[in-house]
């Protein structure tokens, strides 16, 4: 057992099931004290009996108050987890690019602004972002998805670059795919592209308290992921003829 967040305060938004399940219950067995939400209120309660939870059901960017008074009056632990699939390309409709901003990004701001002045003033806090390596790389097929996780992934790098010298720790988990619903809402993009190496939500809890252990802010599931990250940066060109490729290739499947 972790003694890291044993006996803190930790909130998992999206807990309903998939990678937020995963990680309530692995912060319940580490001896954290721990709230679940999703916006399913069944399947909130379901994982609070399951684990020992305080359930907090509703919409993720508005829950921080609930959860804190659930907590004692503390929270040490955010895992800003809940996130919408987003499929789509640039003719998208308006509303779809707006849901994603708002539940991928703008969640998260909302729940940082509640959080921080109570971390700041105490010195210490820690903000668990569930991005996706979507957030580093791109995914095909899902240009709102795509474009919102990149934004998720720019605000907790700007939150710890921000605020690690007041002892806020963040960290930025990036899987590729995951077996979970939002897998399957990927379609035909999802099969060709993250099925083949998709891994557990119960992996992606293991990677998350190995980079807590070691103080990590970027948090690879998939570690083939450094190097594709790497790749995009060091010659976007050839990235880009790749994944072209890639699309061409889910095109050529009907999509």
């Amino acid at each position: 057992m972790s003694t890291t967040v044993q006996g803190q305060g930790v909130v998992v938004t999206g807990a309903g099931g998939g990678i937020g399940a995963a990680l309530a219950r692995r912060f319940a067995a580490e001896g954290a004290r721990v709230v679940v939400n999703d916006i399913d209120p069944d399947r909130t309660r379901a994982i609070a009996d399951e684990t020992g939870a305080t359930a907090v059901p509703g919409d993720a960017s508005a829950i921080v108050e609930e959860a804190r008074d659930a907590l004692g009056g503390t929270v040490d632990v955010y895992c800003a987890n809940a996130g919408l699939a987003s499929p789509g390309d640039a003719f998208a409709d308006e509303g779809v690019w707006a849901a994603a901003w708002d539940v991928n990004v703008m969640a998260h701001v909302r729940a940082a602004r509640a959080l921080l002045p109570d971390w700041l003033e105490r010195g210490s806090g820690r903000f668990v972002s569930t991005v996706s390596a979507a957030g580093l790389l791109t995914m095909v097929g899902a240009a709102p998805y795509s474009v919102s996780k990149h934004g998720a992934y720019a605000f907790a790098e700007w939150l710890s670059l921000t605020y690690r010298h007041r002892g806020l720790k963040v960290h930025a988990i990036c899987p590729q795919g995951v077996r979970t619903d939002m897998l399957t809402a990927a379609g035909s993009a999802g099969e060709l592209v993250l099925a083949p190496t998709a891994i557990e939500p119960e992996d992606v809890a293991d990677a998350l308290f190995e980079g807590i252990e070691a103080d990590r802010f970027l948090i690879l599931p998939h570690p083939e992921v450094a190097g594709y990250y790497r790749a995009r940066a060091g010659d976007p060109e050839r990235w880009l003829d790749n994944m072209s490729h890639i699309q061409r290739k889910w095109e050529g499947t009907g999509q």
